[in-house]
């Protein structure tokens, strides 16, 4: 009797397939939907619209301007380089930098429980998305001497995106409008 090595191989390859839930050798018959019950039929996909690179999402469409152009994808790609240092829910802590929720309003180096370099606590701004942007290009010079390591976002486009996009993940409502006086009666 005479034995090739592709037999022990295909025995392998089959064993494991089938202790990974992959192919069964004999497939079970689909069972008949009895008279009472309707056909299943697969729940419809909704619809998400695509959005060509480059092209402003709906996410940000009520966003002020710029923001509202920029692309939700490019967004949330650029938020991976900073996730591993800031949360952005409500509550949810420090890491190595402070949490971002409501970021945007806020006076610079205030975030409960987080210790702030001397330089960065010595700044008196607040948080709008154009410091944000600033900070964002290159946190070594715009505030010098802090301990951000983080080397900044080069493409403008890149930066539009993360921020539209903490803008919408870190509750962003918007510049306090100046109240309105009440008419003379």
């Amino acid at each position: 009797m005479r034995f090739s090595a592709a037999a022990p191989l295909a025995l392998i390859a089959a064993l494991a397939l089938a202790g990974c839930g992959g192919a069964d050798p004999a497939p079970a018959a689909p069972a008949e939907p009895s008279a009472q019950e309707a056909p299943a039929t697969p729940a419809p996909v909704p619809a998400t619209p695509a959005v060509a690179p480059g092209e402003p999402s709906p996410e940000f469409a009520n966003l002020p301007a710029p923001y509202n152009t920029a692309n939700y994808a490019v967004g949330a790609r650029t938020w991976k380089l900073c996730q591993s240092c800031h949360l952005t829910a409500e509550g949810a802590g420090n890491l190595v930098g402070p949490n971002l929720h409501g970021i945007f309003s806020r006076q610079v180096a205030t975030v409960e429980g987080f210790a702030y370099s001397p330089a960065l606590s010595a700044e008196t701004f607040m948080w709008t998305p154009e410091q944000l942007d600033h900070w964002l290009e290159n946190p070594r010079t715009f505030v010098p001497g802090n301990r951000m390591s983080f080397s900044g976002v080069r493409r403008e486009a890149d930066r539009l995106g993360v921020i539209a996009y903490l803008m919408v993940e870190t509750g962003y409502e918007g510049e306090a409008a100046p109240a309105e006086e009440a008419p003379a009666e």
